[in-house]
């Protein structure tokens, strides 16, 4: 079972990849996206959700083009069951549903999918485009659903080249207060 340790020094030692198409690299994007987070008064659980919604990134090895490869790597789901032991369900939960919250945007708000990168709209195609109306009450109804879409909103702005943000070591004792007591 990975550790809130284990977590974070898979950030230090893969974190420097490109994050996909974008002009950052997958911890900028983290940092980007805790960082607005925490700007916004968030909690420590969604704040820790933020900066490690994508760690699904780090536990495989496809390319960083795997999506212009037509490759959906799934990432929200690896990251959910690789952090599922050590957080609650307010850390996991928004992170299991962020790429849904991008289907769900692009279904209710007809100027949200405007505001996509394009290596955002790829990966939307390939993960099944905007929700049908079924999937949008379904989704309406999850108890997670405000928090997923706060995380999904950061997740889009935080793709700033050369931003200045706190260092991983900044949000350390945020993650560790939001993980399941040991």
């Amino acid at each position: 079972m990975p550790t809130v340790d284990d977590v974070l020094l898979l950030f230090q030692s893969r974190g420097n990849s490109q994050y996909g198409g974008e002009a950052v690299t997958q911890q900028e994007h983290a940092l980007q996206a805790a960082t607005l987070a925490d700007a916004e008064g968030a909690s420590d659980a969604l704040i820790t959700a933020a900066l490690l919604h994508d760690v699904g990134h780090l536990l495989h090895d496809l390319p960083e083009e795997s999506p212009e490869m037509g490759v959906d790597d799934h990432h929200e789901g690896s990251g959910y069951h690789y952090l599922n032991s050590i957080f609650p369900a307010e850390v996991t939960e928004p992170i299991r549903l962020h790429v849904a919250a991008k289907r769900y945007l692009c279904a209710v708000d007809p100027n949200y999918q405007s505001c996509l990168s394009e290596p955002s709209i790829v990966s939307l195609n390939l993960q099944g485009g905007a929700m049908s109306s079924e999937e949008v009450r379904a989704f309406d109804e999850n108890p997670h659903r405000e928090a997923a879409v706060r995380l999904r909103r950061w997740d889009d702005e935080a793709k700033v080249a050369n931003l200045t943000t706190p260092l991983l070591s900044y949000f350390q004792p945020i993650v560790h207060s939001a993980a399941n007591p040991a």
